[in-house]
């Protein structure tokens, strides 16, 4: 299993060092990938998700974007065999439907954490990729809060001035999770 991982773990770094892609820092590649149904409401496009508890609203040059879900991973502080990680969560990214493998565009990420995650990423118990700050966050609710990457942008991919201005209007809303 654990050449299983170190071998994930090089063909992963090669091949974002050969297409200068990034994955927010984080370590692993997405799990899944759906079509979403958007929802139109009064001319606008909404992702919604139940399960966590939140919508974000987009311009309607997103109608047919798709969701990426893959796991973020919390490292441990100081340790002296190296980092490993211990915490995980989700990483839902919302894909721009002009999206493809050749010509990539800026997704919006958004980490999801429990609030003793949270709390604890803020206390130091651990971090989150190699920039010197953690993911901003994005709101909240009674058991989740809501993040961006640090650094999420870093490599300025096509579309990332549309999704910064997007994220300027505070597009996320809380709802209680069901």
């Amino acid at each position: 299993m654990k050449r299983l991982y170190t071998a994930l773990f090089i063909s992963t770094f090669i091949s974002f060092a050969l297409i200068g892609c990034t994955d927010y820092g984080l370590t692993n590649k997405p799990v899944m990938e759906q079509n979403s149904k958007p929802t139109v409401n009064h001319g606008s496009i909404s992702y919604v998700n139940a399960q966590y508890g939140f919508s974000i609203s987009l311009p309607d040059s997103w109608k047919y974007f798709t969701i990426v879900t893959s796991t973020w991973e919390g490292l441990s502080v100081g340790s002296e065999t190296g980092e490993t990680t211990v915490e995980t969560g989700p990483l839902i990214s919302i894909r721009h439907p002009q999206w493809t493998s050749q010509n990539q565009r800026q997704d919006i990420p958004i980490m999801i954490f429990t609030l003793d995650q949270w709390n604890s990423l803020l206390e130091g118990k651990f971090h989150i990729g190699a920039a010197p700050v953690g993911p901003k966050e994005l709101g909240r609710n009674s058991n989740y809060v809501f993040a961006l990457p640090a650094r999420y942008n870093y490599a300025f991919p096509q579309g990332y001035e549309e999704v910064e201005e997007i994220l300027k209007e505070n597009p996320l809303h809380t709802t209680q999770n069901k």
